[in-house]
């Protein structure tokens, strides 16, 4: 006896190919984009002294006196967007977590500790004020050469 096979029309066989290779395409765009992606840089909020760190990519909030400063650490601590966090009295320069736009953290800190100064350092700033005829060299992406 023969079996007659039934044959599938490609318009019925293509639709699931064509979804189980969209699938395998995004699984292996995730898989590549997970190995690629840099490691979490750490987070330690409790001031250090900022002597012996250079920072290319922070915030500078500078207060009227070391009172002044000592008394605002506690918010720095809890800021989501604080990375790191160091004193050089009267002042505190911050580094971020990834992805946060510093003028705009600025901007915020300004208005929320209406401070005598919020300044941003990038390789803008640094680069005007060192006077520099080519780019400064490129800030790491933990804020500190």
């Amino acid at each position: 006896m023969i079996f007659g096979v039934e044959e599938k029309p490609l318009a019925r066989t293509l639709p699931p190919v064509i979804a189980l290779a969209l699938a395998a395409g995004v699984g292996l765009a995730f898989f590549i984009a997970a190995l690629v992606r840099p490691p979490e840089l750490p987070v330690d909020t409790n001031p250090a002294p900022l002597a012996g760190h250079t920072l290319c990519a922070a915030v500078v909030v500078t207060f009227l006196s070391d009172e002044d400063m000592r008394a605002a650490l506690p918010a720095f601590r809890e800021d989501p967007k604080a990375r790191r966090v160091f004193v050089d009295p009267p002042s505190v320069s911050l580094l971020a977590v990834p992805g946060t736009d510093l003028k705009a953290w600025a901007l915020q800190l300004h208005a929320r500790f209406r401070t005598e100064r919020v300044s941003v350092i990038d390789s803008d700033t640094t680069a005007a004020q060192l006077k520099l005829t080519a780019p400064p060299p490129k800030c790491p992406r933990a804020g500190e050469y």
